[in-house]
């Protein structure tokens, strides 16, 4: 069997008193003197060689054979250098343990003075700082890290106390702006701010790594959330604004780049928190804020600035037109360049259609032809046809391309411009075949003021010699469009919540009056009309309208009638200073007659006290209903129909005149 000197047995050496007690021995091989007899003289019979001879005395139990305990082994191949004979030794037990065991005991030696030393410097470190602000503590930037809290709270004083008073700066977004921390209620809370500081740490850990670093614990603050907030808000028209798309101005013919800017809009309560935790700081407070992104790109302006609009404007361009030219300064070309966002942050810059007619148009006024459809002239009282005229104009669909693509180039900026013919809506020929040739329907009324009258002629000459096609409507509104100063119009009486009031184009609804009752015996179709709020005398009961527009020119109240004729209707108005009358001429289709009943369910007017200038005192007026019937036979077919309505009139108010305020 090899002998493997890593193997160790259980040998009972012999203690004190005879008794023996488990020891572990090591068997190696060691070099033996070459005098010692080791090996047999004689090969034994087995494979293995056995071992014969031992150095004795080496802890064997006493009596006991030393072959017992020893293990055959192979002799080593032989040396060169050696000249002894080799065999196994046996190894004291516990002479090789004995030495981990003394290191051991050195190394706890030693680490239980590291501990003893690092408790008594822990121990004296709590002693020494015992009620003091933590190491490495610091407030507001201010550091206070083992002071005491008197004089921690001192030097916070001495050091943040005149910051205080100051304007607190405010970052919001792209904006900077200051608040008063006086008037938004903010004061320091100097007792509290120390506390936040906190107690001496027990962990031993802490208290070392305190020696290396640093903690902000900021300040503690009185605040009245609600001053806070109002503060802030009376802020939001300098911190909010809404998103500036990029753009390119002009100033003169040159381009100017506008960079976009996203939207923001403050975070009331957000807010409110931020500038209450860090206006102390010293440092600008960052205000939470709501963004609203934009589309384009400062990258997408600056690369439509400079690879379209500088070549765009840089020199004029020459528009040809039919016998005459206009030429378009960089300034004029500037204004006619629209711009809007396009795909991924770019600007898209297009022509503007309409801008480009105006700066165009004066010059080349002269090459195009305004149309005009054929109308109605009264002379002699009679209806006569002034011929139509087609328009000729320039073809601006056709022409905005070709006029971009021109700016694009930096020389031979000239550009050829197409016309288009434009045919009358109602050629002469069609206002011939109209049969517009007898009187089919009149009526007229009278009494009103003088500035009423002045509106009235005023819409009377834009009405005159109106042609409505047939199964064509007629819109009064439509047809005049605004009625305001620009247009010729004056201010006079209106009736304004049952009561008289004044308005510019007062006196129009007389106009309107007259125009119903003349379509009425014409067998024209009412198409929408609506009347008084309170009958005036000088109209037939249940036959009256009336018209209203606000100051920006949109239709309220109107009034409108339909041709249910297949021949054409023309509008003649007569005015004259007391009275207005208005004729309406075509082919006579029918016979109208008219008739209103007696009033019915009569209700008494009410007092109303007016304290305006001007107030004229009235005894008002009861308030009734009718039913106004009107019958109409076609002379074509003979055929007869009845239309009724009714009408509720309110009471005029008693108005009783009071003083103005201030007399």
């Amino acid at each position: 069997m090899p002998y493997d000197a890593d193997k160790t047995r259980a040998m009972p050496p012999v203690g004190p008193g005879g008794t023996s007690s488990e020891q572990t021995t090591k068997i190696a091989p060691v070099q033996v003197d070459a005098s010692t007899e080791a090996w047999p003289s004689e090969e034994p019979d087995s494979n293995e060689p056995t071992v014969t001879a031992a150095v004795p005395g080496v802890g064997f139990p006493a009596g006991e054979d030393a072959t017992e305990y020893m293990r055959p082994v192979a002799p080593p191949e032989p040396q060169p250098e050696d000249s002894g004979v080799y065999g196994p030794v046996m190894i004291e037990p516990g002479e090789d343990e004995a030495k981990p065991k003394n290191t051991k005991k050195k190394a706890l030696i030693v680490a239980a003075a590291v501990v003893g030393a690092f408790g008594l410097l822990y121990g004296l470190d709590i002693l020494v700082s015992s009620g003091n602000v933590p190491r490495g503590v610091t407030v507001a930037g201010v550091d206070v890290g083992g002071m005491s809290h008197d004089e921690a709270e001192k030097k916070l004083r001495d050091e943040i106390g005149p910051r205080l008073n100051k304007p607190v700066a405010l970052k919001a977004g792209d904006v900077t702006s200051e608040l008063d921390p006086k008037s938004a209620g903010l004061e320091l809370d100097w007792n509290g701010t120390i506390e936040r500081a906190g107690s001496q740490p027990l962990s031993p850990f802490t208290r070392v790594t305190s020696f290396f670093t640093s903690r902000e614990v900021g300040v503690a603050t009185k605040a009245d959330d609600a001053k806070v907030s109002g503060a802030l808000e009376a802020l939001r028209p300098k911190l909010d604004h809404e998103p500036i798309e990029g753009t390119i101005k002009f100033e003169g013919a040159n381009p100017v780049a506008v960079e976009p800017h996203d939207g923001q809009k403050l975070k009331a309560e957000e807010a409110v928190s931020a500038v209450v935790a860090n206006w102390a700081s010293g440092n600008p407070v960052e205000v939470p804020m709501d963004f609203t992104p934009v589309k384009t790109t400062k990258e997408g302006v600056e690369k439509a600035l400079n690879e379209i609009v500088k070549t765009a404007v840089s020199g004029p361009v020459v528009i040809k037109g039919e016998g005459k030219d206009a030429t378009l300064t960089p300034e004029q070309i500037g204004t006619t360049l629209a711009f809007a966002p396009g795909e991924g942050g770019a600007l898209n810059v297009t022509p503007n259609k309409d801008k480009l007619a105006e700066v165009t148009g004066p010059q080349l006024k002269d090459t195009v032809k305004q149309g005009k459809d054929a109308a109605i002239v009264f002379e002699g009282g009679r209806p006569t046809v002034k011929p139509s005229v087609d328009g000729l104009d320039l073809d601006w669909d056709k022409n905005l391309q070709p006029y971009f693509d021109t700016l694009k180039k930096t020389d031979a900026r000239e550009v050829k411009f197409e016309y288009k013919h434009t045919p009358a809506k109602v050629t002469t020929e069609q206002a011939n075949k109209m049969g517009i040739k007898e009187v089919i329907g009149e009526f007229q009324t009278g009494g009103f003021a003088p500035a009423s009258g002045v509106n009235i002629r005023v819409v009377a000459e834009k009405v005159n010699g109106a042609i409505v096609k047939p199964k064509e409507t007629f819109s009064l509104n439509k047809h005049t469009g605004p009625r305001g100063t620009a247009q010729g119009y004056v201010e006079a009486g209106i009736i304004e919540n049952g009561i008289p009031g004044m308005a510019v184009g007062g006196g129009i609804s007389q106009f309107a009056t007259t125009l119903y009752n003349a379509y009425y015996y014409a067998g024209m179709k009412d198409a929408g009309h609506k009347e008084h709020s309170y009958w005036i005398t000088r109209y037939p009961k249940g036959r009256e309208a009336t018209v209203f527009m606000d100051g920006a020119g949109n239709s309220l109240i109107d009034i409108a009638f339909t041709n249910p004729d297949d021949t054409g209707v023309a509008i003649q108005t007569i005015w004259t200073p007391g009275s207005i009358k208005i004729v309406l001429w075509g082919t006579k289709n029918y016979d109208v007659t008219g008739s209103t009943s007696g009033d019915f369910n009569p209700t008494q007017p009410q007092e109303k006290k007016v304290n305006k200038a001007g107030c004229a005192p009235s005894n008002g007026a009861p308030g009734f209903s009718v039913t106004d019937t009107r019958t109409i036979t076609d002379r074509r077919t003979g055929q007869t129909r009845s239309e009724s309505r009714t009408v509720r009139y309110d009471p005029q108010f008693k108005i009783i005149c009071e003083p103005p305020p201030g007399g």
